[in-house]
Formats: structure tokens, sequence, C-alpha cells
């Protein structure tokens, strides 16, 4: 068995490709290759016994009364180990004595129980026999004479009350019992369902197998698939990476480029907008210095009206009269420097298009993917056909492999087991019935016991008499007495039999309760099977023994328990490497060499690529030389910073029209008032567009102060820049492409290498997944043995032996209170003056006979 599931897993193992050591830097794409098909077991190892669990409870707690000591552990190991021979010196020896007495010691809870229920088997029965000894010769409660006494009532409401209570107990134990032979029956019966789970999840587990393996061999397909997908997209992958590389340095030096070419086209609008500005600046404040002009002449003109002369408008006059020097130009733009030149040299630059040299730079370092895609065509086609050699080996290999017959074998040995248990557990079912059938009838000894006292209790109770005298008690009192004694005689025949039951089943049970169920279930018994040299002498470990060939190896009974009971798989739980090692016949070295040698061969050539030429480089130059540098901002900045004019022209004409009304109404008046409105006319016909050219000029100086200021160092510091990206392209890389080649291949590996480990982690833990062994071990042992079986065995010992106990009280109790109610043959009588009158004859007589009992 050991060597076929062996070749089992060989076949797991083998039909996969696997270990190579980590050697990627950078984690691949992380693969999904699903879940490992498995099915759902039926079989749930655990027992909830329902209410009658109340009573195993009970008894439990009794057995840790009796026994308190724990499991004896190295006690059991030292004697499984002892040599007891056939010498009778052998057991004098002083270490025999020892663990003989240690064994004692542990027992004595059960031996003294034991003791006592065997005295009570040897005794009980004797004093049973010498009572009815006594008795016949009138002793012992023989004489059917009573003797009277004062407290009589109370005495017999007293037995009377102690034998029903006794009768109470003992039916509680019996009814203990009679749950627990019934539970133990029918939990047997069902017992078949269980063990046809067991076999099913089984026949599941061995089932199951092929199609766990089919889909670990099928998973390499995703793995390929994923490394052909990257294969053919070498371009954006290993491309992509080698671009990334330089991008750091090339893309800053480019976009520099094309923003000095942007600038340049700034440059250009800049000049033209100054040469522009200023044209219209000079032309403008001609025309504007003429108006002004005339407004001043004619306001002079008015101002000489008589009609300034009256003392109302004098002073107002004055005063319009010495702020009309106010109503001139303030900048001038006459003197200004052209930019004729510098705009001449740019156009000159501009002839040729920058930008469009630079966007060829980018063109030829982003086509990086395609030229590394183009030059790799041929060796990724090899590669491609590797991959799908090395996919049908797997599948060719895995075709040769005995699988079926392997699990055939296996099947066989399932169905020859279920087969036996289909034709042995009808038998079972017999024995169970006899088992049953013997248990019931006992209980039926303890019932019939129990209806004579409870007949012999409720006749003697309801035919009482207190005005009746002994000698004559009515026939359903005297009927109680005798059903009484009937019930004490059964007892007397009945309880050592009981007891001899009781004592075995006590023994038994509760010696595989304390030693076999308490340890499985705390796995304390797995210690004591895995000690070394216990089962075998010559072997360390027997389990490795068995199923590994080397008891060398540390594989122990509570270690495989444990991992099935966790559902582990079969691999890991039985430390199958020792028989073969995933990792010598998971190796896939040779394919993986042989794809990194393929990939070792990819050279890429990127001489070609030109970030920007030398007409790009000296048009810059030109640029830095344009003279723009040489422009005299101050010039420009100082006259635009200036008003227009002197004076806001709408204040002034606002201010004019504001004396104007200050003035007699008249002709002078509506004079003012006209000049004021030539003035804003100007103002919004000149001036403003003057302002806006201003603004225009403002703005060009300043950016081409800003562009200007060190110009040359600027430009020569992008030249600076694309020379060193086209030297890093140039000198290094080869380095990059060699660099990340590694990286790529390694990332191509590392697909394999997650297939891998996914399918040893599978392996370990999820294929032939052993949770139907510990199933079949807790079904044995936790459930059939110890829930079904000693549970039910200890409740019925412990509800038999109560009865059995109770009986001796109740005995004692009956032959008492029988006296009581039985018809006595003679009474005794006494004078009424001597001792009251208490309802009998006053004749002084003793031993009167009864005329009833003597017919």
């Amino acid at each position: 068995m050991a060597m076929e599931l062996g070749l089992l897993l060989l076949l797991l193992c083998r039909s996969t490709i696997s270990e190579v050591q980590p050697s990627h830097k950078s984690p691949p794409g992380t693969l999904d290759f699903g879940f490992v098909p498995a099915k759902t077991y039926d079989t749930n190892a655990y027992h909830e016994p329902g209410s009658i669990g109340i009573l195993f409870r009970m008894v439990h707690a009794f057995l840790y009364l009796v026994q308190p000591n724990s499991f004896p552990q190295d006690l059991i190991k030292k004697l499984a180990q002892q040599k007891f021979g056939n010498v009778q010196g052998d057991y004098q020896k002083p270490e025999n004595v020892v663990l003989t007495l240690q064994a004692i010691y542990y027992e004595i809870g059960f031996i003294v129980s034991a003791v006592l229920g065997l005295l009570f088997v040897l005794f009980l029965p004797l004093v049973g026999l010498c009572f009815c000894m006594c008795r016949c010769c009138d002793n012992c409660g023989g004489e059917m004479h009573q003797r009277q006494k004062k407290n009589a009532d109370c005495r017999r409401g007293c037995f009377a009350t102690f034998l029903f209570v006794a009768s109470l107990v003992i039916s509680v134990g019996v009814l203990c019992a009679y749950a627990a032979n019934q539970h133990l029956t029918s939990q047997i019966r069902g017992a078949k369902n269980l063990l046809q789970s067991n076999f099913k999840d089984m026949r599941i587990f061995l089932d199951d197998m092929p199609g766990q393996i089919d889909y670990l061999v099928s998973q390499y397909n995703t793995t390929k698939n994923k490394a052909l997908a990257d294969l053919n997209n070498v371009g954006p992958l290993l491309g992509g990476r080698v671009q990334e590389r330089f991008a750091k340095e090339v893309r800053p030096a480019l976009d520099a480029t094309l923003t000095m070419a942007g600038a340049i086209r700034e440059t250009k609008e800049a000049l033209e907008n100054v040469s522009v500005s200023v044209e219209v600046l000079q032309e403008g404040t001609e025309r504007l210095q003429a108006n002004l002009t005339d407004v001043k002449t004619h306001l002079s003109n008015t101002l000489s009206d008589s009609a300034c002369s009256t003392a109302q408008a004098a002073s107002t006059c004055n005063i319009i009269r010495n702020s009309l020097s106010q109503l001139n130009i303030n900048a001038n733009f006459c003197g200004l420097p052209g930019v004729s030149t510098q705009l001449a040299k740019v156009n000159d630059v501009l002839k040729t298009d920058l930008s469009s040299l630079v966007q060829k730079g980018y063109a030829a370092f982003n086509d990086t993917p395609d030229l590394v895609q183009n030059q790799t065509r041929n060796i990724l086609s090899d590669i491609k056909n590797l991959l799908d050699f090395v996919g049908s080996n797997i599948t060719s290999f895995t075709k040769r492999l005995p699988v079926q017959k392997v699990l055939a074998d296996f099947t066989i040995y399932l169905t020859q087991g279920e087969a036996y248990v289909q034709d042995y557990f009808p038998v079972v079912e017999q024995y169970d019935f006899y088992r049953w059938l013997g248990c019931l009838i006992l209980c039926c000894m303890v019932i019939l016991i129990l209806v004579f006292y409870y007949l012999g209790l409720l006749c003697g109770t309801c035919g009482y008499d207190k005005h009746a005298s002994p000698t004559t008690r009515g026939c359903v009192s005297n009927t109680g007495g005798n059903f009484l004694m009937a019930g004490v005689g059964f007892s007397f025949l009945f309880s050592w039999v009981l007891m001899i039951v009781v004592a075995i089943t006590f023994v038994t049970g509760g010696n595989v309760e304390k030693l076999v169920c308490e340890p499985f279930e705390d796995r304390t018994l797995f210690k004591v099977l895995d000690t070394p040299y216990l089962l075998n002498k010559h072997w360390r470990n027997y389990l490795s023994g068995i199923v590994l060939k080397n008891p060398e190896i540390n594989l122990t009974f509570e270690k495989v328990y444990s991992d099935c009971k966790e559902n582990k798989g079969i691999y890991t739980t039985l430390h199958l490497e020792n028989l073969f090692n995933i990792n010598e016949f998971l190796n896939i070295s040779m394919y993986t060499e042989d794809v990194s040698l393929k990939i070792e061969h990819i050279h890429v050539n990127l001489s070609n690529i030109v970030l920007l030429d030398e007409i790009g480089k000296q048009n810059l130059l030109n640029f830095s030389s344009s003279g723009i540098d040489g422009i005299n901002f101050a010039a420009y900045l100082t006259e635009i910073n200036k008003s227009v004019t002197r004076v806001d022209l709408l204040s002034f004409a606002n201010d004019l029209e504001a004396r104007a009304d200050q003035l007699p109404k008249g002709a002078l008046e509506n004079a003012l008032k006209g000049h004021a409105n030539s003035i804003r006319m100007i103002h919004n016909q000149q001036v403003i567009p003057l302002e806006q050219a201003m603004s225009t000029l403002n703005q060009s100086i300043r950016l081409l102060q800003r562009t200007s200021s060190e110009l040359m160092v600027k430009v020569k510091n992008v030249i600076s820049a694309v020379d060193a990206a086209q030297v890093l392209i140039n000198n290094n890389a080869s380095l990059v492409i060699v660099q990340e080649t590694k990286k790529y291949m390694d990332m191509i590996i590392g697909y394999f290498e997650q297939y891998v480990e996914w399918v040893k982690e599978s392996i370990t833990m999820e294929v032939a997944a052993c949770k139907p062994i510990a199933n079949v071990i807790d079904t044995a042992v936790d459930i059939f043995l110890c829930s079904y079986v000693i549970d039910s065995v200890n409740t019925f010992w412990f509800g038999l032996g109560g009865c059995s106990i109770f009986l001796i009280p109740a005995i004692i109790c009956a032959v008492k209170l029988s006296k009581y109610y039985r018809r006595m043959d003679t009474e005794d009588v006494y004078d009424d003056m001597e001792n009251g009158n208490n309802g009998y004859h006053k004749e002084h007589l003793y031993g009167i006979h009864n005329p009833v009992m003597t017919r």
C-alpha cells in the first residue's frame, strides 16, 4: 500500500516542472492558476448525543471521582516496554515490582470499587440465605408477632418514606440504564450510514486524484500562454524597459530643447509686438499732443471772454486757466531704439524648424520598442518552439504513468473493506440485539422488584387501619406487606446478578474511557504510540518504518492525525519527500538554461537613434547670438512706466465740468462743458488705445527681458543635456540592454517558478487532502467506540449500579415496613390504667392467639 501510494504521488510530482532557485530580482506578474478541484466530503466526524448527554457528563464526573489521576503516559510506556518473562523471578525484579505498584496506585479507584462490588456479589446472596433461614426459625422478623410501641406510627411513616425514596432512586437508575441500552442500539443501527459515508468519502478521495493531477498539468498552459504573450510583446516589455532607463536623461533634454524652440517663436512674436507697439505709440502720441494743444487753445480763447471778468466767474476762470498746462503728453516714445535687427536675426533662426527636429528625436527614441521587436523576431520563435516542446513532454510523460492501475488497486482494497462491512454488519446488529435483550432482562429484574415495592407501598398505605390491631389488619394491608417481602426476596435473588454485570462493565468501560477515549480526545494517546521502540523494538518510529521503510524519520501518529484533521495533502502528512523529493523530480533547470541561452542572444542596436542633429544645435546657437540681450530694456521700461498724459483726462474733464456748473448760466458755462466733452472724446479715442499699446509693449519687453537673461548659458545647457543623453545612448546602450534583458529573462522564467511553487503548494496542501483518513479514525474511535459504545455502557452500569446499591436500604426498609402491614398471629395487650387505652383488649394476657389465623 505504501509503495503504491508513493507511486501515485510520484505521478503528481513528475507531471510538473518545478523548482529552481529564485534568481529574478523583481517579482514577475502574478499568475492566477485558480483552485485545485476538490469535492466536499459528506462525513461530519462529530457526534452530538442530545439530551442523554447530561447522563454522559454525570458518568464522566463520577469516573473522575473514582479515577482523578491524569493519563499515565509514562507508566504505560514503561509497562509496554518492560519484558515480563515466564520465569517467576522476572515478576520479582525491583523495577517490575515498582511498575506493578504504580499501576495499582493508578487503578486504586477501580480496584476498590471492583472489590466492593465483589463483596456485594459474595455477601448479599449469603446474607439473603441467612436471612431466609433466620426467618424460618421465627427470627429476624419471621415471628408473626408485633410488639406494640408508642412511636409505631412514626416508625412506619419513616420506613415507608425511606422505601419510597429508595424506590424512586432505583426507578431513576433503571430509566438511565434503559435509556443507555436503547441509545446504544439506536446508534449501532445508525452506524451503517456513518460507515457508508466514510467509504463514500474514501472513494471521493481516490476518484479526485486523477482530476487534480490533470488540473495541475493543464495549468502549465496558463504559464506557457503568459510567457508567450510576454514574448510576443517583447517590444513594449523589453524595449519599454530599455526606453525607461534612458528616458530619465533623454526626455528632459528633448523637453528642454522643445521648450527653447517655443521660446524662439515667442521671442519673434514679442519682437514683432515691440516693433508694432513702438510705431503705434510714436504716431499716437504725436496726434494726441496736437489735439491737446488745440483743446488748450480753444479753452484759452473761451477763458478770454468778458464773461470771465465778472466777480462770480473770475476765480473759477483763473483756476481753469492755471490748469491748462497739465494738458500735455507724459511719455515720449520717439527716442526708443528699434528692434528690427534682432527681429531679422530671429526670423533667420526660425527658417530652420527646430520643433520638427526635436520631434524627430522623440520619434527615434519612442521607436525603441518597435526596434527591439523587429530585431528579436527570430530568437523569440525559437523560444516559443522550446516551450511547446516542454509542454508536449509533460503531457506525454503523464500519459505513460500507470495512474489508473494504482487507483484501481486502492479501489479494490476499498471495495473489499466495504464488502466486509456489508457482510458482517448484520452479524453485529444480531449480536447487538442479543445484548439489548440481555440488558432489557436486567432492567426488567429491577422493574419487577420496583413493582413489588410500589404495590406494597400502595396496598399497605391504602389498606392500613390505625384502629385495627396487628392480628385484625385487613386483607389489602396484609397483601401490601406480602408484596414488600416478595420484593425483598427478588432483591436477594437478582441483586448479585446485577452487581456482576455492573462490576464487569464498570471496570471495562471505565478503563476504556480513561485510557483510550480521554487521551484520544487530548491526543496524548498518540504520544504513547509515538514512543520510540514501543511498537517495534528495532524501530525508533513505527509509522515511518511501515510507510517509508525508514524508522529513523520523524513521522508520528500525532502529526499525521493533526495534519489530516487540517485536511492537508498526503504528501506533507506522510513526509513522502523522503521517498521522492519534489525538488529532485521537479527540476526545470535544463529547460530554463535553454531559455536563458536563447534570451541572452538578444542583441539590440540603438545607434540609429539621433536626438538632435548639428543643424538643430547650430540653430540654438544662432538664437543665442540674435542680440536680444542687447536691447535697452531700461529705456523701454522707463517710458512704459509713465502715464500717457500728465493728468488723467477724464478727471480733468469732470473737474472742468464741475467748475462750469459753478458759473452763472450762460454761454461761458456751455462752452466749458463743450470743451470737457471734447477732452473726454480725446481720452476715449486716443488715450485708451495708447494705453493698450503700452500694455502690449510692456508684456513683450518683459518677456524679451526674461528670455535674454543668461540666454547663452541656457542654450549651452540645453545642448549639453542633449549631448549627454546622446552619449549615454551611444556608449551605455549595450550595458543597459544586457541588464534589462536579464530582468526580462528572469520575468519569463519567473512565470515557471510561480507555476512550480503553486504545484508544490498544491501537492503539499490540496492534492489528495487526507481529511477522510482523519474522519475514519474519528469515526472508529471517537464516535463509534467512545460516543456510541463506551458512553452508553458506562451510563448503563451507572444506572444499574445505582439500582443495586439502593436495593440494600430498600430491603431493610421493606422488611421493617412489612411488619406494619402484614396480619400478625399474636399481639401485645396492655392494661388501660397502666399504659393508657391503646384500642386493644384489656385482658392482662401475653401472646393471645389470633382466632382467624389459627382456623
